[in-house]
Formats: structure tokens, C-alpha cells, sequence
């Protein structure tokens, strides 16, 4: 469970991107030396001491054929409306800049904490740099390096110090749900249709919760909480036009769920920004049910669903496991079939083989088609067992881990895909040697 969100904002060229990736443990943005260069991966999960936060780097959302003083008053209004606590990075080496102040202004105006992190102190020689930030009236600046990690614990001290109280809500017994995708895909229609009735209010009043919102219900003598993400409170086309804004939506919604619905805009298709949207959820192991939307509007004959199908197997080759279904919010076609695939995606990802008969499948794999040798030596399985659900993960115990190789791995998932269905769920299979 997320304790936190963490926001980090500051000018171009400051090492936002090098923090980013101390703070999560690992190389995922881009780091070179020009300004705005961040393009890729803008948000992560990093650890510690005992807490467990989302990191959002907002220099990688980007708004072309703009300066970058509006680029960052956009970031930086989407860090205060998203975070927890705000990280603020200023680079030691080059000093307060006009940009920096404008920065420290927008944050002095926001309620949210804000942490000051003065970057690429290097060495002690240059830690008298950071005594003109204090100008800023935004507290006691804390030195880094985020090259070499200096001062990273006590930066992170002080982040989760700020971390909100966590409020758990009991939904004990019950199939939470979301519903992700990118902006005007219909999530709150759909979900108006799930539950019959205007239950969930699409509000422009400045002030909407930034918060997921849980609706239960009851459904043919099954609970269920359906989450949708909030409300935009700054509407426009900024935020319509960032193609990930849609997945900082959509994580806190993820990762409380137990089952994920990604939708598709029927009318018009498939977009690049889908990929990232469902790669989240795909990443964090929920299962995954593809409903395409908008249906009703899509001209069609005999032939048009099987060639959507195929179109969303070859974009989302890593969703192969995912059921696929045709609805339209609109007319309410099929909707009543999404319930009933809900319970069934969320039973596979919950279910847990008896390890004897887990056994008698990997034995019989084996028999039909021997892992291939490599160097001389073969994979040998000796035995598995399944360690754990919510997504099913199954543990082999080998001769040598280095000889499972992707492919055999993947006739393995098969062969259990065709023993126990595990319809809408990843499978994770992990080799470890057999010792003794």
C-alpha cells in the first residue's frame, strides 16, 4: 500500500531526473546534461524505512512549442495538485536563478509541504552554496549530490515525515475494481452503466477530490467497490494533451484494485498513450479485462471484431492473457457481461493450485517437450510450488537457473494456462536452483 506521493519540480538542468532515480533505485529517465530532456518514464515507486511512495519527475511531462517557464508552471500545477510532499530541486552549482524564484513563488502559494533540495554539492567546498536558497522562505535547504548519492537519506527523512495519515476503508470480502484509460474514453459513463443510475458526478467544480472515487455496491449477492478516478480540476487542454497525465490518474486507482478494466475509445481506436496506461497496470501485476468501448459507434460488419482483436493482440503482445470485450456505455450493450467476467478474472488471479497437481503438469510438460539444451546441458525441473496469488506466482526448482530460457518459460505459462485457465491474469514464474 502507497504511505505517499512524491513530487519533484524544479527548473531545467537541475538533476531532477538523477534524484528521481536515487529516490526509486533505479536508472529508468533519461540523465543528460541539456536542459528538458527528460522524455521517457515520469513516475516510480521508491522505499524508505518501512514506507512505501510513488515518485513523479515532472520533467518528463512535456508541452511542446512552449517556453520553458510556461512547461514549468504547467509541472509544476500538476505536482502541487498530485503530491503529498513537494520536492523542490535547485542545482548548488549554478546558484538561485530568476527561474528558481519563480518556482519558490507557485509553491509558497500551494498548502502542500515543500522540501528544498539543493543539488550538485558534490563536495564540502561547495556547501556554503546553498545558504542564498534560504531566500526562498521555503525552510532549511537540505544539500545533495545526486550523482553520488550524498544527503539522499536525509532528504528522505524529511519526505516521509510529511506523508499523510493513512485512512484504510474495510471492503473486506469485496472485488474492488477500476476503470483506466485515456481521457473522454467514457470511464464514467461505463460506470454509470454498471451501476444503473447517475452515481458518479463528473464535477468542474474547483475543489473535486484529487482522491480516487469508491462507490460500492451490490451485485447478484456479490459486494464490489467500483474506483474511478477523479475528477481534473484544471480542465483544458494542457491536461488533455499530456499523453501520461492519464497514468498518474489512473496508478493510485491500480494499485488498489483487484481487478483492472482498460478501456479503448472505439472511435478512435488505438493511440500510443494507451500503451502506457495499460503498461502500468500490466507492471503492477493487477488482472486486466480489454473492453472496448463506444461500441455503437463503430460502422462494422461480420468481419470488424476479429480484426480488432487482432489489432489489439500485436499492440499489446504483453496483454495476451487479457479477455477481451465489446461494450458500448451508451446503448448498454454487453454491459451486463462485464460483472460476471469481473468475478472470473478476479477467481484465476486469487486461485491456488494443490501442489501435487501443480506438479503432475510440470512433470507432463516436461515428457512432451524437453527443454532444449544449451552448451551441453538441458533445463531440468525438478519440482514447483506456488507461492503466493494476486498475480499467481509460481516458483521451479532447477538444475541451473541461467538454463530457462524465455521461450521454454513461456511453453510452461501455456501448458498452465491450458491445465487451469488463469483467464485475465499474468502468471510470474521465477527458477530458483534447487539446493542440496
Amino acid at each position: 500500500m502507497i504511505d505517499g506521493v512524491v513530487a519533484i519540480v524544479g527548473r531545467p538542468n537541475v538533476g531532477k531526473s538523477t534524484i528521481f532515480n536515487r529516490m526509486i533505485n533505479e536508472r529508468l529517465s533519461i540523465v543528460e546534461d541539456s536542459p528538458g530532456v527528460t522524455r521517457d518514464r515520469i513516475y516510480g515507486k521508491g522505499n524508505w524505512l518501512t514506507k512505501e511512495f510513488r515518485v513523479i519527475d515532472t520533467g518528463g511531462i512535456q508541452l511542446q512549442d512552449q517556453v520553458f517557464q510556461k512547461q514549468i508552471k504547467m509541472q509544476v500545477d500538476i505536482a502541487i495538485e498530485e503530491a503529498d510532499v513537494i520536492v523542490f530541486v535547485c542545482s548548488g552549482k549554478e546558484g538561485l536563478t530568476q527561474d528558481d524564484e519563480y518556482v519558490g513563488r507557485m509553491l509558497l502559494k500551494n498548502k502542500k509541504p515543500v522540501i528544498l533540495a539543493i543539488n550538485k554539492i558534490d563536495d564540502g567546498q561547495l556547501i556554503d552554496n546553498i545558504y542564498e536558497f534560504y531566500s526562498l522562505g521555503l525552510g532549511d535547504p537540505i544539500a545533495v549530490s545526486g550523482i553520488h548519492g550524498i544527503g539522499m537519506g536525509d532528504l528522505l527523512d524529511q519526505v516521509i515525515v510529511h506523508f499523510p495519515e493513512k485512512k484504510h476503508k474495510d471492503y473486506l470480502g469485496m472485488i474492488k475494481f477500476s476503470l483506466i484509460g485515456r481521457p473522454n474514453v467514457g470511464k464514467s459513463s461505463l460506470v454509470n452503466a454498471i451501476l444503473n443510475e447517475e452515481r458518479v458526478i463528473v464535477s468542474d467544480i474547483e475543489g473535486t477530490t484529487r482522491d480516487a472515487i469508491d462507490t460500492p455496491f451490490k451485485a447478484d449477492g456479490q459486494e464490489y467497490v467500483v474506483i474511478d478516478t477523479a475528477g481534473i480540476r484544471k480542465r483544458g487542454k494542457i491536461y488533455e494533451n499530456i499523453e501520461k497525465y492519464s497514468v498518474l490518474r489512473a496508478m493510485s486507482a491500480i494499485e488498489r484494485s483487484d481487478v483492472v478494466l482498460f478501456l479503448i475509445d472505439g472511435e478512435k481506436g488505438i493511440l500510443e498513450q494507451d500503451k502506457h496506461v495499460a503498461g502500468y497496470a500490466h507492471e503492477a501485476g493487477k488482472p486486466i479485462i480489454i473492453v472496448y468501448n463506444k461500441w455503437d459507434a463503430v460502422e462494422k460488419d461480420e468481419k470488424t471484431m476479429n480484426q480488432v482483436i487482432e489489432k489489439i493482440r500485436a499492440e499489446f503482445l504483453y496483454l495476451a492473457y487479457a479477455p477481451i470485450i465489446f461494450v458500448s456505455a451508451k446503448t448498454k450493450q454487453r454491459v451486463n457481461d462485464l460483472l460476471p467476467l469481473i468475478n472470473e478474472v478476479y477467481h484465476y488471479s486469487n486461485l491456488r493450485i494443490a501442489t501435487n497437481i501443480l506438479n503432475e503438469v510440470i512433470l507432463d510438460a516436461q515428457l512432451v517437450t524437453p527443454a532444449p539444451t544449451h552448451n551441453g546441458k538441458r533445463l531440468k525441473i525438478y519440482y514447483a510450488s506456488q507461492v503466493s496469488t494476486a498475480p499467481p506466482t509460481i516458483v521451479l526448482f532447477v538444475n541451473d537457473p541461467e538454463l530457462m530460457h524465455f521461450s521454454y518459460q513461456r511453453y510452461i505459462e501455456n501448458r498452465l494456462r491450458e491445465a487451469f485457465g488463469f483467464v485475465g491474469t499474468m502468471i510470474k514464474i521465477l527458477a530458483r536452483r534447487k539446493e542440496g
